[in-house]
């Protein structure tokens, strides 16, 4: 590593003298010193042999690891190096050496064309070398420029179980991923398989030979056609077809239905996907025939098309006897100035997991594309708890009280301060510079002189973005109907698109619930709900209108102009 770079790194410093487990480098500070550095990492990284997780992203001036990563940090498990200049060549000589207890590695956003040697590149070891990863779980080559993979990579990381290739130029799938002869069961484990956005022409059939393959993600591809060996991947549950131009129109509406099991049933069956059979086709001609049998001649393209459709109904304001409306005080305009509210009703979350899928579903959006809540957060209520009107006002630190989920009532200075003690206590127990939780975002709230709040009818604040809402209006299995609300500072539009999202997400989640029944824990209720002429029962989106102080309307969702963003999922009933 170059002697250049060896200038004051006091992040380095604190790390070896704490003794710490993890490390995060990044800013504006970090890339100058990177550059003057010769677009290298300081030699002082390779004395902290306790470190297990390393993020370094954002640095347009790293082109190289430099020598001996590897070797100085055996015991690291994390390595995120996204969004940086590093080359095949750049990350071969750090990662030239075996990182056995290496479990994550993210390499997105590097312009890579090429596999680095130590992932099955051109150089790597031979084949009966041992792993240089072992434990590798999840590899992120997202936002890359790879045109294809080798067959090394099953060799390096035989334990992979989340390969993640969006956003290259890959025009085979699995292609060179699978050796012609290698393992009789190369990537055993693999099962979330995400290529969406690349330059996919091909579905190769031995996409089957991947035997662990839960998800598999090829949107916004160049396929014709889907391979007829898709049905006999045992386990393959979740599948994102969208954005192809397949020849078979059924076939593609059922795809923009995102209906997974009606697809893989149809192309089982012999559909027009690749690799048709005689006898497919015989067994289509059979249903056909006992359907008309059965219903006197609906035919069975009305009945997939109709299976296929996720449906959404629009209840306006003017049909709706008790619309909600949410009242906005001139405060919120130098706070957090803009909010999207809708009611959602109809909503299962009784069978199995379906709560706890639905609660994961609104921390990834928060992730993906609310940008860490750094660009908008997302709230959700129960609606039978939340009383209405609503007023969306700003208040002192020391005025705004909540009980946050699963806490008491509290001040909001006193909650930010408990959660800051917190964080430092994170920090100090576990070694490390990140936190998480609610502790990820308190520096959203820094200098503000008065918080946001969603404040109801008896004066209690129901919401604290972004922080957090409320318990008193908490969501729970019973739940049917959703108040749901989308803060920002950035734009109004922001806030409509990330609505549009999670709509489009709950009637997804919804419909899964309703096929599957999530499991055997459903009661008689659910399986109520659960019956074939209950499966099209759209969800309904009640508009909610914003107002001002004077009732002068500011924004009404949805309006006729949104969900357009999913309205290629999305069958909306207006």
């Amino acid at each position: 590593m170059a002697a250049a770079a060896a200038g004051p790194w006091p992040e380095l410093e604190a790390a070896a003298r704490e003794r710490r487990r993890e490390l995060s480098l990044a800013g504006a500070a970090v890339a100058e010193r990177v550059a003057a550095g010769g677009g290298r990492l300081p030699e002082a990284l390779l004395a902290l042999p306790l470190l297990q997780s390393l993020e370094l992203s954002g640095c347009a001036a790293l082109r190289e690891l430099g020598p001996g990563v590897a070797a100085a940090l055996p015991a690291l498990h994390t390595l995120v190096l996204s969004r940086n200049a590093l080359g095949p060549a750049g990350l071969g000589a750090g990662l030239g050496g075996p990182l056995p207890a290496l479990r994550l590695l993210d390499l997105s956003g590097n312009g890579l064309e090429a596999l680095p040697a130590a992932l099955g590149g051109t150089g790597g070891g031979a084949e009966d070398a041992a792993p240089a990863f072992p434990q590798l779980r999840s590899l992120n080559l997202s936002a890359n420029r790879l045109r294809e993979l080798g067959p090394g990579l099953c060799r390096a990381a035989p334990q992979l179980q989340e390969l993640l290739l969006s956003g290259n130029r890959l025009r085979a799938l699995p292609g060179g991923l699978l050796p012609p002869e290698g393992p009789p069961a190369p990537f055993p484990l693999l099962s979330r398989l995400d290529a969406a956005d690349n330059e996919v022409a091909e579905l190769g059939a031995d996409i089957a030979a991947l035997p662990a393959l839960k998800s598999l993600d090829v949107a916004n591809n160049q396929l014709r056609e889907l391979p007829a060996a898709l049905a006999d991947c045992p386990r393959l549950k979740e599948a994102n077809f969208r954005g192809n131009q397949l020849r078979d129109k059924r076939l593609e509406k059922m795809v923009n239905g995102c209906q997974t099991k009606a697809i893989l049933e149809y192309l089982r069956a012999g559909g027009r996907g690749k690799g048709k059979t005689e006898s497919g086709r015989e067994d289509v001609r059979k249903k056909k025939r006992e359907k008309q049998k059965k219903d006197s001649g609906d035919g069975e393209q009305d009945e997939v098309e109709e299976a296929s459709k996720l449906l959404v109904k629009v209840l306006h304001v003017s049909e709706n006897p008790a619309p909600l409306v949410v009242k906005v005080s001139p405060g919120v305009k130098d706070v957090r100035a803009f909010i999207v509210c809708c009611v959602l009703k109809g909503v299962n979350l009784k069978p199995g997991n379906a709560l706890k899928r639905f609660l994961t579903m609104q921390t990834k959006l928060h992730e993906d594309i609310c940008e860490k809540r750094t660009v908008a957060t997302i709230a959700t209520h129960d609606l039978q708890l939340v009383k209405a009107p609503l007023t969306y006002d700003v208040q002192p630190p020391d005025e705004l009280k909540i009980a946050p989920l699963g806490r008491k009532e509290i001040k909001a200075k006193d909650l930010l301060r408990q959660l800051q003690l917190e964080a430092e206590e994170q920090r100090k127990q576990k070694k490390r510079q990140n936190v998480s939780g609610l502790h990820r975002y308190l520096q959203l709230l820094d200098g503000k002189d008065n918080y946001p709040c969603l404040v109801d009818a008896e004066g209690a604040v129901i919401s604290f973005p972004p922080i957090t809402n409320s318990e008193k209006t908490k969501i729970r299995k019973e739940t049917r109907d959703l108040f749901l609300e989308v803060t920002s500072d950035t734009s109004l539009q922001i806030c409509k698109d990330v609505m549009d999202t999670l709509i489009l997400k709950i009637a997804e989640l919804n419909r899964s619930a309703l096929e599957n029944k999530e499991g055997s824990g459903s009661d008689v209720e659910s399986d109520a709900l659960c019956g074939p002429g209950n499966l099209n029962l759209p969800l309904v989106v009640e508009q909610v209108r914003v107002v001002d102080t004077d009732g002068n309307l500011k924004v009404l969702y949805p309006s006729k102009t949104d969900l357009a963003t999913v309205s290629s999922l999305l069958t909306v009933i207006r």
